[in-house]
This record gives C-alpha cells, sequence and structure tokens, in this order.
C-alpha cells in the first residue's frame, strides 16, 4: 500500500507546521516528529520548547540535522519509525541550511534531496503517512549576500524535486491549505 506523501510549504509564519501536526495526529496515535533543527542558543531552544508543548500525547521526537534519510530508512532510530503510524519532517528548509553550513556543495545537497524524495518513494517509508515541512522562499525578496541567495536557490530546487515526489502539495498562507497537487487531505482543516 502507499500511503500518501505530503509536502507543506509556505512562508514564515504561514502555519504550515500546525497545519501538518494537525494532519498527522489526525492520521495516527502514534506518531514520529523528526526534528531537523540544531538547538544552539537560547532562542531556539524557547522555539523548540513551544513546539515540543504544542504537540499531544502520542509524538516521539527524533533530532536528526543532517540525515533525516538515515531515521526514515532504519538505518539510524529505526525503531522510532516502526512503531510510528506517520511521520512527520519538520523541516526541509533547516535540513538544507544545516548542509549548506555543513560544507556541502549545491551539488552534493541536491544529491541528498534526490536521495531523501527516492527514498520516500520506493522504501518502508511508504507503508505509512509522511508529512515534510519546508519554507516556500521563491516569494520574497532577492537575498542581498551571496550565503542568502544560495541558499534561496537550493532550498527552492530541494523543494521542486520533493513536491516532484509527493502525491499532495499543500501550499499555506495565512494559516489557509491550497493544494497544489492533489486534493486537500481529510483532517487537515
Amino acid at each position: 500500500m502507499n500511503a500518501p506523501l505530503l509536502l507543506f510549504v509556505g512562508g514564515t509564519r504561514s502555519g504550515k507546521s500546525g497545519l501538518a501536526q494537525r494532519w498527522a495526529e489526525a492520521q495516527s496515535p502514534r506518531r514520529l516528529f523528526l526534528a531537523t533543527c540544531r538547538v544552539e542558543d537560547a532562542e531556539m531552544a524557547a522555539r523548540v520548547a513551544r513546539h515540543q508543548a504544542a504537540r499531544s500525547d502520542g509524538w516521539h521526537c527524533v533530532e536528526e540535522p543532517l540525515d533525516p534519510l538515515a531515521v526514515l530508512g532504519g538505518s539510524s532510530a529505526g525503531s522510532a519509525f516502526g512503531g510510528a503510524g506517520v511521520v512527520l519532517l519538520d523541516c526541509v528548509s533547516l535540513w538544507i541550511a544545516n548542509l549548506l553550513a555543513a560544507g556541502l556543495t549545491p551539488e552534493a545537497v541536491q544529491a541528498r534531496v534526490a536521495a531523501l524524495a527516492a527514498g520516500l518513494a520506493e522504501n518502508g517509508c511508504r507503508a505509512r503517512p509522511v508529512a515534510l515541512v519546508s519554507a516556500e522562499t521563491g516569494l520574497g525578496i532577492v537575498p542581498p549576500t551571496p550565503l542568502g541567495r544560495l541558499y534561496r536557490d537550493v532550498l527552492g530546487l530541494a523543494n521542486q524535486t520533493l513536491a516532484r515526489a509527493c502525491t499532495h502539495v499543500i501550499f499555506v498562507s495565512c494559516g489557509l491549505p491550497l493544494a497544489l497537487k492533489g486534493p486537500l487531505p481529510e483532517g487537515i482543516c
């Protein structure tokens, strides 16, 4: 059985993470939250704490800032994934930032993204629903720095690759979902 694979994409504070979380909670009482965030300062720690407090019971969190496919494919923290009825990866945009900060070239990042897309489509991940969350950077201004432009470009290409692999793509603005690919799945609104 091929379970749905959703990409929630939108701007900062658009409501994409909240909608993805509500959707995941409607899918199964046992859920895996795959976090790509790195907590490196007090402000980020406070953000993470707010996100954790907003989650209901039934969530198990695995933090993997560089290789989410290792978790999804079972080679890292596989037991956590095995018991989950649904997975929420939040977020692709921080994962891409982490890879660039680790010194990967844009080509190496795109290879990782392609591997994630293929892994989601081909391995045991498709036995259960998976939701990805990512920022849409293409609606803003052109960043004034080379690094900012590089990040925007790499993330935009990553979002395109993942959108092609997903069964549903939901654009979120002002907390409202708009189906870009596939119908709006139940449990979103």
